[in-house]
């Protein structure tokens, strides 16, 4: 059983990817489990080159600092020799019309953020890349949440069209979904989630951010005027978050920690504390990992070259079926 899991380098690494992901990862994922940074799914919107490439290695870093094995993480990018005969094999299978559906493309290519940036081709088909990426590792199981399960659900299509043309070549995956985890919001606006690429860093802790700037962010977090101690989301979504990432450090429910409280200052007091203690040792694990860059470097590699491995007899299978291997 192979799980593949992908995470974006469009942004530092934050308290929503780690204490919703990787932490999750790194504690329960099985023997056949992989995970992977997606630097090319970055390139997508605007991007500044040497920072998606800096945000790549750090992403790696953090992924391992987390406690991942090494020899089940690689780097997208490295394996651009196999990805790019094998998306285009994908891309002439896929329908303009199967592509165009994807809501993600609708709704990135309606983002005003960027306004007067012509609209990329590779928005519209980086989910044929996603696809290639699923299939060429022969996942069998993406854990997924609802705004990537339509992306899945392309490239179950694309292996049984291929499997029912060509020939058998591909396992056609299936999504799943992981088990729940912290749904981190914005510690400035908590009506959205926390992310990676958001413009509104106070709102961001940033898994590498150093003790007194986790603090401040948190001291500065938007609750609310009603003075009310308890776990209501609807209500109360600021101090509703501050709850689910204090009860997600602690291993336990948000109305069990709201009943040891009596007031906001505790609440961001408590926070505060468990996440700086949190974050400390995968904060000096990544910057032990970057500051040898050597080292980092090896493990790249050593991850890359066994992704290689397990992809290069299915691509000789589909370039030969298709006719042009």
């Amino acid at each position: 059983m192979t799980r593949l899991s992908g995470i974006t380098p469009s942004g530092p690494a934050h308290a929503g990817n780690y204490l919703g992901a990787i932490r999750q990862w790194a504690r329960e994922g099985g023997a056949g489990d992989l995970y992977f940074v997606s630097d090319l799914h970055a390139m997508t919107t605007p991007y500044h080159p040497q920072k998606l490439r800096a945000r790549t290695r750090e992403l790696l870093a953090v992924l391992i600092a987390a406690g991942i094995e090494p020899d089940t993480v690689f780097v997208q990018s490295d394996l651009m020799p196999q990805l790019g005969p094998l998306t285009w094999v994908l891309e002439c299978a896929c329908a303009f019309g199967e592509a165009a559906r994807m809501t993600q493309f609708k709704e990135k290519s309606a983002d005003r953020t960027h306004e007067g940036t012509p609209v990329r081709v590779g928005l519209f088909t980086y989910p044929v890349l996603m696809a290639a990426d699923i299939l060429l590792q022969g996942a069998d199981e993406i854990p997924v949440g609802d705004d990537q399960a339509q992306h899945v659900e392309l490239a179950r299509v694309l292996a049984r069209r291929f499997n029912s043309t060509y020939g058998e070549a591909f396992v056609v995956p299936r999504a799943v979904m992981p088990r729940a985890a912290a749904r981190i919001r914005d510690l400035a606006d908590p009506t959205r989630k926390m992310a990676k690429s958001s413009s509104d860093a106070a709102g961001t802790l940033l898994v590498l951010d150093d003790p007194d700037l986790l603090r401040r962010k948190i001291k500065r977090a938007v609750t609310d005027s009603l003075g009310r101690l308890e776990y209501r989301p609807v209500e109360q979504p600021g101090l509703a978050n501050l709850l689910e990432i204090l009860a997600t450090c602690q291993g336990k429910s948000p109305r069990e920690v709201a009943a040891g409280y009596s007031s906001y200052g505790e609440v961001k007091d408590a926070v505060a504390e468990a996440v700086v203690e949190e974050f400390r040792p995968l904060r000096e694990r990544t910057h032990d990992l970057l500051s040898d860059p050597a080292e980092l470097d090896r493990v790249r590699a050593q991850g890359g070259a066994r992704a290689m491995e397990r992809g290069a007899h299915r691509l000789t299978t589909v370039l030969r079926l298709s006719g042009v291997g």
